[in-house]
């Protein structure tokens, strides 16, 4: 019988074979997404999926809620504190950025100061994530699965090199609703589909808060057209969506000239 979470399951196998590689490796989060990822994964390489828990300053729930879906589908997890590495990283940074000339220090008025300094600060965990991830599947030649679902892929919302940066996006054509579906047909345990989405970039951040719409909003927009939502907000995922192209292509080079004919 064909489900979409054997189709999936069997594309995966494939894209490993394929690539000549000998495994997955997983980032759980304790999320939903995650959560169907490495179900999909245990079902495409049994024996051969490697789920890793990347706390940095995270929420202890998160932790117990990777660990329940890595052990729903039997799959070794290790864990990775990425917490010190993070501070001695950040206080370099922002001490090397602190030595540029005045007229090249960021500039931001009284309403923009919170959130332009809280992106470039968030955006390293992610990054720190999928650094250990690559060293992990580099050592065992396994390849990385990401969790980014259509939802977020449409609007831009992940990190780029971050969390965006994977080999594999099992999900990436289904929309929230549709996670959910096959987290269910999954038989993930309810207190992980029910869970709010969140990338864990900083306490009590929430997707649907920090994107300013919920994810229901952006799957009538997805499926049935702009005019089933406010217009506003049709126009802000419309801007979102065209601001964010650049982390779904790869960087732009310049066109030829004839000096290179």
């Amino acid at each position: 019988m064909h489900t979409r979470a054997r189709d999936i399951a069997e594309w995966l196998k494939d894209r490993v074979s394929a690539a000549g590689s000998r495994g997955i490796v997983v980032g759980l989060s304790g999320g939903i997404d995650s959560a169907v990822v490495v179900g999909l994964s245990a079902m495409a390489m049994p024996g051969r999926v490697v789920g890793v828990m990347l706390p940095c300053h995270s929420d202890p729930q998160d932790r117990i809620d990777a660990e329940i879906a890595a052990d729903h589908f039997k799959v070794p997890a290790i864990t990775i504190d990425l917490a010190p590495a993070y501070d001695s990283l950040l206080s370099d940074l922002r001490k090397a950025v602190s030595t540029l000339p005045r007229e090249q220090q960021p500039v931001a008025t009284a309403d923009q100061v919170d959130i332009k300094m809280r992106v470039p600060v968030a955006n390293v965990k992610p990054r720190l994530r999928m650094t250990s991830l690559y060293f992990i599947a580099n050592s065992l030649n396994y390849l990385v699965a990401g969790t980014g679902n259509r939802s977020e892929l449409t609007i831009g919302y992940f990190t780029k090199y971050g969390d965006g940066g994977v080999d594999l996006l099992p999900i990436g054509r289904l929309l929230k609703s549709e996670v959910r579906t096959l987290a269910r047909e999954l038989n993930i345990p309810a207190p992980l589909i029910d869970k709010p989405p969140s990338a864990g970039l900083w306490q009590g951040q929430t997707d649907e808060s920090e994107m300013g719409f919920t994810y229901a909003d952006l799957e009538s927009y997805l499926t049935n057209g702009p005019q089933t939502i406010a217009p506003a907000l049709g126009l802000k995922i419309e801007r979102l969506a065209r601001a964010s192209e650049h982390k779904r292509s790869l960087p732009p080079t310049p066109e030829p000239t004839l000096a290179d004919d």
